[in-house]
This record gives C-alpha cells, sequence and structure tokens, in this order.
C-alpha cells in the first residue's frame, strides 16, 4: 500500500464528518448520510439496527461511501471513495472502543446519554457499525479533471474478511 495515499486519505477523512453510504437489499439500493469517526483506515458509525442501510448490510455486507464536501467549480472537487464490507459491532469491547471513538468526535452523543429519556432511549438502541475497505480511491479534480490515486487492501488484509 501507497502509506503517502493512506495518510492522505487519512487527513481528509478526519476533515470531515458525513459519509453517504450506499447498500442494496430486497427494496434494491439505498443510499444514506451518517457521522462517522475513523478506525485506521475503516470508517465506524452509529445505526439503528432496524433502520434500513442496516438491514440491507445485516443481509449482504458489501457496502459503498463517498466523502466529498459540496462544491460549486467541478476544478476543485475533492473526495474519498470507499468500496468494502460494513457489519454491525457485536463484540462487547469492541463496541465499546467504537462508542468511544464516535463520543471523542461527536461530543453530543456522550449528552445523549444523561438527556431526556426518549433520546437516552434512542442512543441505547443504536449499534456502532464498521466499514472495512477493499479500496479506497481518492478524487481530486485540483490536480486535473477526474484525477484518481487508488488504494487496494490485498485479500490477506484483516479489511477483507
Amino acid at each position: 500500500m501507497n502509506n503517502n495515499l493512506a495518510d492522505r486519505i487519512a487527513a481528509f477523512l478526519a476533515g470531515h464528518h458525513v459519509l453517504s453510504l450506499a447498500t442494496h437489499g430486497p427494496d434494491g439500493p439505498h443510499a444514506a448520510n451518517l457521522f462517522y469517526a475513523c478506525d485506521g483506515l475503516s470508517l465506524v458509525w452509529l445505526s439503528e439496527p432496524d433502520t434500513r442501510h442496516s438491514l440491507d448490510l445485516a443481509a449482504d455486507a458489501r457496502a459503498a461511501a463517498t466523502i466529498a464536501p459540496d462544491y460549486t467549480d467541478f476544478a476543485e472537487i475533492r473526495g474519498v471513495q470507499v468500496l468494502g464490507a460494513a457489519r454491525r459491532v457485536v463484540d462487547a469491547d469492541e463496541r465499546q472502543r467504537h462508542l468511544a471513538l464516535l463520543e471523542v468526535r461527536y461530543p453530543f452523543l456522550c449528552r445523549l446519554k444523561s438527556g431526556p429519556p426518549k433520546l437516552q432511549e434512542g442512543y441505547a438502541r443504536a449499534s456502532p457499525y464498521r466499514l472495512e475497505p477493499f479500496r479506497m480511491v481518492l478524487i481530486d479534480n485540483t490536480k486535473g479533471f477526474g484525477h484518481k490515486e487508488t488504494v487496494e487492501f490485498p485479500p490477506e488484509c484483516p479489511a477483507r474478511d
């Protein structure tokens, strides 16, 4: 893996907060915008298990995501495309670690735990999810129209399991 490219992707991800997650299920394709945190180059978010994207992932772990700010000039477009497998985090220790990543990045989540009962209930229903990348593409039109650099994760990489 190109460490310089991985570092640039990690820096881009750290500078943004919303991913668009694409899944596919019995009702066809679906996209959802979610706050995320990074665990290396893996993406972590919080969702209720009965949301459409969570149900889709329970049936088929394959997922794609994009992270990009809104631009008005095509020459400024920068973003990251991700292809990988996503899963609900169920192991208690791993769940706590992922929740801690999210709570550090989004302090409002800590306030939900001690807020009004409805907010506490909603937070308690939510689970962390993790997207392990198979491939990540850094798009950077500031380097030329359609400029792309790709990181492929080898099949033996834990992200591919």
